[in-house]
C-alpha cells in the first residue's frame, strides 16, 4: 500500500474510531432495538418508560451544579440534598438521547444537547469520583448522540468531558499513598475514565484505563474473591459497590477492544470473575453477612447514627443488594440471569434494562 493511501485509511479508520459507541448502543444494536420495541412487549415497557421521561424532560430546564459534591456527605446535607436534585438531570439526558435514536425525531435531540450544553459550561469537575460516578447516564447519552452534536456543541461538550476524566488522574485522591488511589474510590474512577475515554476516542485515557484496570486487580481483589474494600468496612455492600463499577467497565473493554478482562487474571491471581464468585453465595442465600460490625470507616457509624437507610451496623446483607452484579455478570455468563431472577423472584424475561442491554449488545 503507497504512502496516500496509507494515510487515507488511517484517517477512515480514525474517524470511524471517533463516532463508534462502546459505552452506549451503536448503530446495528439500535435497529435491534427498533424492532425489539414494536414486537416485543417487555421491551416495549421500557421504551414506554423512557418516552414518559423524555416527554416531561422537554418541558423542563436543565438543572446543572456548581461542583457535584455527594461523598463524604450524610444525608440531609445541604450540598448533598442540591446534588440530588441536580442529578435528577442524568436521566432525562439519558432518555432524551435514547428516545431520539428509536424515534428520530430531532426535538429530543436538541433538547439532549440544551442538557448536556448547561453541564458543560457550568458545572466544574471536582476530581472526586464518588461524585463523578453520578454522571453515567449522561456519558452513555452523550455517547448515544454524539455523532447527532455539531459545531461548537460538539467542542464544549467534549472538552468538559475530557476535563473530568484527565481530571480523575491528576486529583489529589488519586496518589499512590492514598487509600482512595486503591479501593472502590479508584474502581469507579477507572469506569468513568474508561466511559468518557471510548466515548471522546481519546487515547491517553483508553492507555490509562486499560494500565489502571490491571493494576487494580493485583492492589484491590484478593486471590480468594475478597476485597480490600470488604476488609476495610466489614460490608458486602461496598464489596458490591466495587464490583459493579469495574463490571461495566469490562462491558465497555470487551465491546472496544475484544478482550475479556471479565475473567483476565492479574500476575496476584485475582480477578473479576473470582470476587463475582465468592459474592454468590451472598446473593443467593447460601451465606449471610451482618455488615459494618467490623468497619475500620468512622463515616460508617456516623451514617448508622443518622438512621441512614441500608447502614445500620450488624444489619444483615439483603441479597437483593448483589442483584445488579449478577445482571452485570450476565453479559459475560448469561446463567447470572436466572440467579437474578430467582433473588429477585421473578419469571420476567429482562427483569431489568441491563438485561435488555446485555442480549443486544452481547450479540
Amino acid at each position: 500500500m503507497n504512502t496516500k493511501l496509507l494515510l487515507s485509511a488511517f484517517v477512515l479508520f480514525a474517524g470511524i474510531s471517533s463516532k463508534a459507541q462502546y459505552t452506549s448502543f451503536n448503530k446495528q444494536e439500535i435497529t435491534k432495538l427498533k424492532s425489539a420495541v414494536k414486537t416485543n412487549v417487555e421491551i416495549n415497557k421500557y421504551y414506554i418508560s423512557f418516552q414518559k421521561a423524555a416527554d416531561a424532560a422537554l418541558h423542563e430546564s436543565p438543572n446543572p451544579i456548581d461542583t457535584i459534591r455527594t461523598e463524604g456527605l450524610l444525608q440531609g446535607d445541604p450540598k448533598k440534598k442540591a446534588t440530588q436534585k441536580a442529578l435528577e438531570d442524568m436521566p432525562k439526558i439519558y432518555a432524551l438521547s435514547f428516545v431520539y435514536k428509536i424515534s428520530g425525531d430531532k426535538k429530543y435531540l436538541t433538547k439532549a444537547i440544551e442538557y448536556l450544553k448547561a453541564w458543560a459550561t457550568k458545572t466544574t469537575p471536582n476530581g472526586d469520583p464518588i461524585d463523578d460516578t453520578n454522571l453515567d447516564r449522561a456519558i452513555e447519552g452523550y455517547d448515544l448522540i454524539k455523532e447527532n452534536i455539531k459545531g461548537s456543541d460538539a467542542a464544549v461538550i467534549k472538552e468538559w468531558w475530557r476535563k473530568t476524566g484527565e481530571l480523575e488522574i491528576t486529583a489529589k485522591y488519586n496518589k499512590p499513598e492514598r487509600m482512595t488511589s486503591k479501593n472502590n474510590w479508584n474502581a469507579h474512577r477507572l469506569k468513568i475514565i474508561g466511559e468518557i475515554a471510548w466515548s471522546i476516542n481519546d487515547e491517553h485515557l483508553q492507555k490509562y484505563t486499560i494500565e489502571g484496570f490491571k493494576r487494580h486487580l493485583e492492589l484491590n481483589l484478593k486471590p480468594d474473591g475478597s476485597s480490600i474494600d470488604f476488609e476495610e468496612r466489614d460490608a458486602l455492600h461496598y464489596h458490591v459497590y466495587d464490583l459493579e463499577p469495574l463490571l461495566k467497565l469490562c462491558i465497555v473493554l470487551k465491546r472496544a477492544t475484544n478482550t475479556d478482562y471479565y475473567s483476565f487474571t492479574s500476575s496476584t491471581g485475582t480477578s473479576v470473575e473470582k470476587s463475582v464468585t465468592w459474592l454468590l453465595p451472598y446473593v443467593n442465600g447460601e451465606k449471610t453477612h451482618g455488615e459494618y460490625t467490623n468497619s475500620k470507616v468512622e463515616f460508617d457509624r456516623k451514617r448508622a447514627a443518622n438512621n441512614e437507610g441500608g447502614f445500620k451496623i450488624g444489619a444483615p446483607f439483603d441479597p437483593k443488594h448483589g442483584v445488579n452484579v449478577l445482571l452485570l455478570a450476565a453479559y459475560f455468563r448469561p446463567p447470572f440471569l436466572d440467579t437474578a431472577r430467582k433473588v429477585l423472584g421473578t419469571d420476567e424475561a429482562y427483569p431489568s434494562w441491563q438485561s435488555v442491554s446485555n442480549e443486544m449488545m452481547r450479540n
